[in-house]
């Protein structure tokens, strides 16, 4: 169960990865077209400023889901480096549970809120406005896989493991 977990967690982060280059690229060529078209062509793309707003909305998200995948958010172990082992563990497991339900208020209340916005559109691209908000439960499903992969990895690894 957990080689299958770790797997499919690999993957899935190895997938938003990919997204992540694309937004990434795409976002770097609309702000150059846009530039260009500004200055040389003094013609402004009035749809651009607001795409790229999206497009960083969405590569937060997702860069947060691969960053907590990584392990590479910032965070304070002063405390927890100079416990026993078995401590630790138990600091993690409490530290992922919290994490857990953090995640788990980010897929429902970013459900209901694209639910609630779902008739709007965007100003300039006339797009749903769900489709620029289900990001967050997404996010939010994508950051509750990781952490419930590594509550697995943490409950079934020996106690010399880590």
């Amino acid at each position: 169960m957990a080689l299958f977990l770790k797997k499919t967690c690999r993957s899935l982060n190895r997938g938003v990865e990919y997204l992540l280059f694309g937004l990434g690229f795409s976002m770097a060529m609309l702000v150059a077209v846009q530039v260009f078209a500004r200055y040389v062509l003094n013609h402004s793309l009035f749809w651009s400023e607001e795409l790229a707003r999206y497009l960083l909305v969405w590569l937060t998200f997702l860069g947060a889901t691969v960053a907590y995948h990584r392990g590479v958010h910032p965070g304070v172990d002063a405390l927890t480096a100079h416990l026993p082992p078995a401590a630790r563990r138990m600091s993690r497991v409490a530290v992922l549970l919290v994490s857990m339900g953090l995640f788990g208020v980010m897929v429902v209340s970013g459900y209901r809120f694209a639910w609630f916005v779902r008739l709007q559109i965007t100003p300039s691209l006339a797009l749903p406005k769900w489709i620029v908000l289900a990001i967050i439960p997404v996010s939010g499903a994508i950051l509750l896989f990781h952490a419930l992969t590594s509550l697995v990895e943490t409950l079934t690894a020996q106690a010399g493991d880590h």
